[in-house]
């Protein structure tokens, strides 16, 4: 059945249009509610959000869906993604919801479901809740003795502090460390700067004024432009960005220069391997991380397992190979032995602790290696088509393998969201990477038009 709310992360969509209303947020409260409702004790679900505008309207609304299943529901307010996850295990929830279009502008919004593990729902889950829905398997309502209750949890964001500074060592501080915190604006904008300011960092923090509308607004980890600049202001010995729902962190040394997620693995890898922490001898890693990572891991004895985009593939190579550590490029960090999901602060934290105890600058200390030469360009095609599989274009393709072999290679990826084709290649020769890269964009433009 082709699925029409759950999308690779959740519900997401453009607020108060479908599916993104309060409608089917009530119908999804509803849903998720019964779904979940398995044996006769009392059922609880917490809910979390960022500080879109829009969520003053889908939070009561699946409030009114969970309590007419019954359940009762605990609101936690704006928390991080990762929050939410952590304490529907640590309250032994038989659900978790965040509220939030992660790094999307304010106007997007979105509904994330956690399992009572405090993982994401395998899609089999999502299309059961999907047909309720739709109406195809109504939700039972509870009798009127039966309705949930709802309240707010006012220590949740307490809960998550000591929970993130307990994830570094005992006794290990950032004293002395003049940190600046962008928060874009979002879920993260109180914890994230108090964590930091009780493990005795000189704390910087900023984009911390959400109104409703500037989440992710030039600020956070896909706007590293503020970042830059109040690190070199304030002179900082590093800074940390967030993102909207806090679950990605994109960093800066002191010089301004951005150190990207691919960069943070290595980090985290490599001192987790000194400490005898890194669990099976390696870690996954996305299709599009640089090929200068996978040599470093290499070269340190590990294996880096490749996967397709998207944080949740990510975590499911990381739960077959029993590795402890995986992430994107783009800054998603998951470290399972803390967090089911990515960890924007928790993942800064371990680079951070690992700074300090090297005594280095972090422009010497965090680049682990330097990133082959990467060009990536985008062809617009019609909606369906697949000119990638044509003859024509996959001669230019393999042609193009052939001049990177041993020193490079190519991805050919179909975006998941536009009618577009992702062209990627990367290689020692950046000329070279340019022009294999320019000859297959041209093979896809002709076979395209």
């Amino acid at each position: 059945m082709a699925r029409r709310f759950f999308g690779t992360d959740g519900i997401r969509g453009l607020a108060n249009a479908e599916p993104i209303s309060a409608a089917t947020a009530l119908k999804v409260g509803m849903a998720a509610g019964a779904y979940f409702t398995r044996g006769d004790h009392r059922h609880r679900v917490l809910i979390g959000k960022d500080t879109r505008l829009s969520g003053y309207m889908l939070e009561p609304a699946l409030v009114a869906g969970f309590t007419a299943v019954g359940m009762d529901v605990f609101m936690v307010g704006p928390l991080p993604t990762p929050a939410v996850a952590m304490l529907t295990r640590a309250l032994r929830c038989d659900l978790g919801v965040m509220i939030s279009a992660s790094h999307n502008p304010y106007h997007d919004n979105g509904i994330k479901l956690f399992g009572p593990d405090g993982y994401k729902l395998s899609d089999a889950a999502e299309s059961e809740i999907e047909a309720m829905i739709l109406g195809e398997a109504p939700a039972p309502l509870a009798a009127p003795d039966k309705l949930g209750r709802a309240k707010r949890l006012e220590d949740a964001g307490g809960r998550y502090v000591e929970f993130a500074k307990a994830t570094l060592p005992k006794g290990q501080k950032l004293s002395g460390l003049k940190v600046v915190v962008d928060c874009a604006n979002g879920a993260a904008y109180k914890v994230a700067p108090a964590v930091l300011w009780e493990l005795e960092a000189e704390v910087i923090p900023i984009g911390v004024k959400p109104d409703g509308f500037n989440i992710n607004q030039a600020c956070g980890s896909t706007h590293p432009q503020a970042l830059q600049a109040a690190v070199l202001e304030h002179g900082a010995a590093i800074g940390l960005a967030l993102d909207g729902d806090a679950d990605r962190l994109m960093m800066v040394d002191e010089r301004g220069q951005v150190i990207d997620g691919d960069q943070l693995m290595a980090i985290v890898a490599e001192s987790w391997l000194a400490q005898g922490k890194l669990a099976r001898g390696g870690l996954a890693a996305t299709v599009m991380s640089n090929l200068g990572l996978e040599k470093f891991v290499n070269r340190l004895g590990l294996e880096l397992k490749r996967t397709q985009v998207g944080d949740r593939y990510v975590l499911e190579a990381m739960r077959e190979f029993g590795f402890n550590l995986g992430g994107e490029q783009s800054g998603h960090i998951i470290l399972s032995d803390f967090a089911t999901t990515g960890d924007g602060l928790i993942a800064g934290l371990q680079v951070l602790a690992a700074l300090v105890d090297s005594g280095r600058k972090a422009s010497e200390f965090c680049r682990r290696f330097e990133p082959y030469p990467q060009v990536l360009r985008n062809v617009r095609i019609a909606r369906g088509s697949k000119p990638q599989d044509l003859p024509a274009v996959r001669a230019v393709i393999e042609a193009g393998e052939r001049r990177l072999a041993g020193n490079g290679r190519v991805l050919i990826r179909p975006s998941g969201t536009e009618p577009l084709i992702r062209v990627m290649a990367e290689g020692e020769n950046e000329a070279l990477v340019d022009d294999v890269v320019s000859s297959i964009v041209a093979a896809l433009e002709q076979a395209a038009a």
